[in-house]
């Protein structure tokens, strides 16, 4: 058993902390979109569709280049949030946005999936007892599709711990402020005779993903099997 120095447990802090805040603050926007990819026809839904999963197939060097001329200190927007405290880049709060912008598809595609799985006919009955759009996605459609949107949630979570290329590229790698494990190992390969440093933060990346994951797969097989009963 290995013993982890106080600059390893930082490193792990750091990106639990980036991973569940970018799962958290992409959950009700994904919960949105995922509905309406579900569950509307529009004009331009293709297109739509596409943006939302543009992510997935981009190098994620040019995202985090879009996001930096976007929200970086002199960024279209960032120029105007910079003054008022709020500057994301070279920050947690960056690595944030980063990993929430490549993790995003995911969450949506796995919370559209859960969703149009669930039976309309059993909304439409809902509504027939006056139950509202909202209640009814409250209380019929989110407790039906909950397995589905967890695994996206843990999906999300999982590619958010891996992120490397935006987040680099967005907030840089900053020992204490932005280095999460990809940039971390990253850094180590760099150096030499760090072979066991690497190795150890191998282990808890590998570690954290698989019980993650692991845990997603076994309760979305519970959920069927409490349906099943």
């Amino acid at each position: 058993m290995f013993s982890l120095s106080a600059e390893e447990i930082e490193v792990l802090k750091l990106s639990c902390q980036v991973a569940t805040f970018s799962m958290i603050f992409s959950l009700i926007p994904a919960l949105t979109i995922g509905w309406i990819l579900a569950r509307k026809e529009f004009w331009g839904k293709s297109l739509f569709e596409t943006l939302v999963f543009l992510p997935l197939v981009l190098p994620p060097v040019l995202p985090g280049y879009l996001l930096l001329q976007v929200f970086g200190n002199q960024g279209m927007i960032g120029q105007y949030l910079a003054p008022l405290g709020l500057s994301l880049a070279f920050n947690w709060k960056g690595a944030v946005l980063a990993s929430a912008v490549m993790g995003f598809p995911l969450l949506v595609q796995s919370i559209r999936l859960a969703i149009e799985l669930v039976d309309q006919r059993l909304e439409m009955a809902a509504q027939t007892l006056g139950a509202s759009a909202f209640s009814t996605f409250i209380s019929v459609t989110l407790p039906l599709a909950n397995s589905g949107i967890l695994v996206g949630a843990i999906l999300c979570f999982c590619r958010s711990l891996g992120e490397f290329g935006a987040t680099i590229t967005f907030v840089g790698n900053i020992a204490g402020e932005t280095r999460t494990l990809p940039l971390a190992m990253y850094s180590l390969m760099q150096q030499p005779d760090t072979e066991p440093q690497l190795w150890r933060l191998i282990t808890l990346s590998l570690s954290v993903a698989f019980f993650a994951l692991w845990f997603a797969q076994w309760f979305h097989r519970y959920q069927k099997k409490q349906r099943g009963r």
